[in-house]
């Protein structure tokens, strides 16, 4: 069976969504022009945002 991005529901995300790479709390999601979103801590975030902005359609912080 092949997976299926499904697409994001909620801009920034949501409260009690992990990161998807350490389990920590999710700041910022990049949505993907397949229409399937990534979460990450702010860490990881910062670390992987070059990357992200090459790909993703748009990229939503959590401004708590």
């Amino acid at each position: 069976m092949t997976p299926t991005l499904m697409p994001s529901e909620t801009a920034t995300p949501a409260a009690g969504e992990r990161c998807d790479r350490c389990s920590a709390a999710a700041k910022v999601r990049a949505v993907l022009p397949g229409g399937g979103d990534l979460v990450f801590c702010q860490h990881h975030a910062n670390r992987y945002r070059e990357s992200l902005e090459k790909v993703a359609v748009s990229m939503e912080t959590d401004d708590e």
